[in-house]
């Protein structure tokens, strides 16, 4: 397969189309990115790598990092991880106090903001040095130190964060946060903050396409069972409430974020990653999607 070729012509495409999307405008920060930026990447878990567009330049992962922080918190605790976040798709907007005040401060999934921010309160129990801990697993993935917070991007998300500070409140109220909420917090958005390139994300979550282990440095991040799980919980809810959507259009589980990033994985085979800022009204890659969807049904492949 030539994926390079099959990138260049879906972009071709796609480039014709009008992007009606529109950049996260309340988050100063990713509201002054390029709109116009596009990268792929596409990572075997035989280690073969292929892209095309801006894949060598780094952006906001943004709510991407929720799997990988559940990754952390799932293959240190368990299934005790369960008892305070569900799995279930949300079907509401990913930062709902609706269902949260409904659902006693239980959070439906770990992919919307509620349930991030318990697994952040999971992962500052745990861990000695959160944000250190935290990169050095993503580093172990990898192999690569060089990916790191960006404190701009999480200043500029802490000083418009209102309805997760509303989130996090109501949870602390029926007892599903332990820790302090400022320290939640800062880790969540740090978090949140991290950069990478389509190169790197795509390499970083090879290991949910191999079984739970990095092609790249052949260590075991998680046992197999619970890269399956990950992986399904990421069908279900990798999307919000458009998770059935991408689902039915692109047949991969997936995980999106407001900075414009959309990484899939298809079990045994590859991880790819997209990146274009302009968002939908739901909040995912308007471009990046319709790219995924066009890719699945140019190659005739996906899990279904």
């Amino acid at each position: 397969m030539n994926y390079q070729e099959t990138f260049s012509s879906i972009h071709s495409v796609l480039s014709t189309l009008d992007n009606t999307g529109q950049t996260a405008q309340y988050i100063p920060e990713l509201a002054a990115v390029n709109p116009q930026k596009f990268g792929v990447s596409l990572y075997t878990i035989k280690g073969e790598l292929y892209n095309f567009g801006n894949a060598q330049e780094k952006f906001s992962i943004q709510s991407i990092v929720k799997v990988l922080s559940l990754a952390m918190a799932y293959s240190r605790q368990g299934a005790q991880i369960w008892e305070r976040v569900g799995v279930e798709p949300s079907g509401t907007p990913f930062n709902s106090l609706v269902q949260l005040e409904y659902e006693q401060g239980i959070p439906r999934n770990p992919f919307i903001n509620a349930g991030a921010i318990v697994v952040s309160d999971i992962l500052v129990s745990i861990l000695q040095n959160p944000e250190k801990d935290f990169l050095e697993f993503i580093h172990e993935i990898i192999g690569d130190k060089s990916i790191q917070y960006n404190s701009s991007i999480a200043e500029s998300e802490k000083s418009c964060a209102y309805r997760n500070l509303a989130l996090v409140h109501l949870m602390k109220s029926f007892g599903n946060i332990e820790n302090d909420i400022d320290r939640v917090m800062d880790f969540y958005f740090n978090m949140c903050s991290i950069c990478m390139t389509t190169d790197e994300v795509a390499k970083v979550f090879s290991m949910l396409a191999n079984k739970g282990i990095s092609p790249i440095t052949n260590t075991e991040i998680l046992s197999s069972s619970s890269s399956k799980r990950i992986n399904a919980i990421m069908q279900t809810c990798g999307f919000y409430d458009e998770s059935g959507e991408f689902a039915y259009r692109v047949g991969l589980p997936g995980k999106s974020g407001v900075g414009g990033g959309i990484v899939a994985v298809h079990p045994g085979q590859y991880s790819i990653a997209v990146w274009s800022p302009k968002l939908n009204a739901k909040g995912n890659s308007l471009i990046g999607s319709k790219f995924l969807e066009a890719f699945t049904t140019a190659i005739n492949a996906s899990i279904f």
